[in-house]
């Protein structure tokens, strides 16, 4: 992974700005574009576009447009699109290269921004992220996704099919921009989430001592988390960006700016449900580290009261094992058994004791 990562900054290293080059997992597979336009509840076309330049059709179109791309290592579909549309050759740049901190631009015909789609695998206990590029026009909305399967965009696309009278098809492209950005953001939530249901069972397993030994789960949940954090963080500064910039980009958003500021509460909450997931990471690690030293101190103060038991008796047998000739005890004729019993008193008196200071 990190070598890739190298050779990936390597390539687009001392290259001229707004040079197209695809940065991230080499892939063969076809580019899938695919085109909703809507227009209140008269309007309604969805279809998939084999050849890039039909896109064209749409630009002047007064009808609210999306454009999803799946799939952005084709630079050259990327570069006939960003012609089209009028982009900036850095956003386009921006688009290709899939190490993109999430951000947001302002531009003078359109809003940019670049967020990151995060899935969690629970069969693998693994958070995946696949980079998203939004572009907000006049009345168009593009998506570039970086892989082809799977979005957080299905349910969007359900309410655009099914209900012409709902507020989707009668509102303009910022509507559609938010929406897109409020399902990314809600599916961090669900990460989270699966994240947290997680690290409440490894919880219960350390609690009844069922769990082994955690520590390299709880690492791995740590660097998933840290993973979380990293990539939804920036996501704030991009609210707060766009809020910022609303006098500048009002053309855009004026329609939405309530919608905006919801975004940054639910974008807060998730930041916030991430760090407590940390900070409980980090306790249950103590946690563990905690039972185990009590369990370790148990088991020493056990070994230590059975030693101290052992001690007089040892000193006892010590004693009378030396070889010397005039011993009174030696020669009396109960002389044995008095010792016995001499060693099981003392034994039984120290492990009452013990037992009477709780000790035992």
């Amino acid at each position: 992974m990190k070598t890739n990562r190298l050779k990936n900054q390597q390539a687009i290293a001392g290259q001229a700005p707004g040079t197209l080059t695809y940065v991230g997992a080499a892939k063969s597979s076809k580019v899938d574009i695919t085109v909703i336009d809507y227009d209140g509840v008269e309007v309604f076309e969805e279809k998939v576009i084999s050849d890039v330049r039909n896109c064209y059709d749409y630009k002047e179109k007064e009808s609210v447009t999306w454009l999803n791309i799946d799939g952005i290592h084709d630079v050259r579909i990327v570069k006939t699109l960003g012609m089209y549309f009028n982009l900036h050759p850095l956003l386009m740049e921006d688009i290709v290269n899939t190490h993109q901190r999430p951000k947001v631009e302002f531009y003078e015909d359109n809003i940019f921004v670049v967020m990151k789609m995060l899935t969690y695998k629970k069969a693998i206990k693994k958070v995946e992220v696949e980079q998203v590029s939004l572009i907000l026009g006049k009345n168009y909305v593009l998506s570039f996704q970086e892989d082809i399967e799977g979005d957080a965009f299905e349910n969007i696309r359900e309410r655009l099919r099914k209900k012409p009278n709902g507020k989707v098809r009668n509102s303009d492209s910022a509507y559609l921009f938010y929406l897109l950005m409020d399902a990314i953001i809600d599916n961090y939530m669900v990460v989270v989430e699966g994240v947290s249901e997680e690290l409440e069972q490894l919880e219960d397993k350390i609690i009844h001592e069922s769990a082994g030994d955690p520590t390299k789960a709880l690492h791995k949940f740590k660097r998933q988390l840290t993973f979380v954090r990293k990539n939804t963080r920036p996501v704030r500064e991009i609210i707060n960006n766009i809020i910022r910039e609303e006098d500048d980009a009002g053309k855009f958003l004026k329609s939405v700016h309530l919608y905006i500021r919801d975004l940054y509460d639910h974008t807060i909450q998730v930041i916030d449900n991430t760090d407590s997931l940390v900070d409980m990471n980090s306790n249950l690690l103590d946690t563990y580290l905690s039972m185990l030293s009590n369990k370790t101190n148990d088991v020493m103060k056990v070994l230590t009261i059975f030693s101290t038991i052992f001690m007089p008796l040892t000193f006892i047998v010590g004693v009378y094992g030396m070889n010397f000739d005039e011993m009174p005890e030696v020669h009396t004729k109960y002389g044995y058994y008095i010792i016995w019993i001499v060693m099981i008193s003392t034994a039984s008196i120290l492990f009452y004791y013990f037992r009477r200071k709780r000790w035992l």
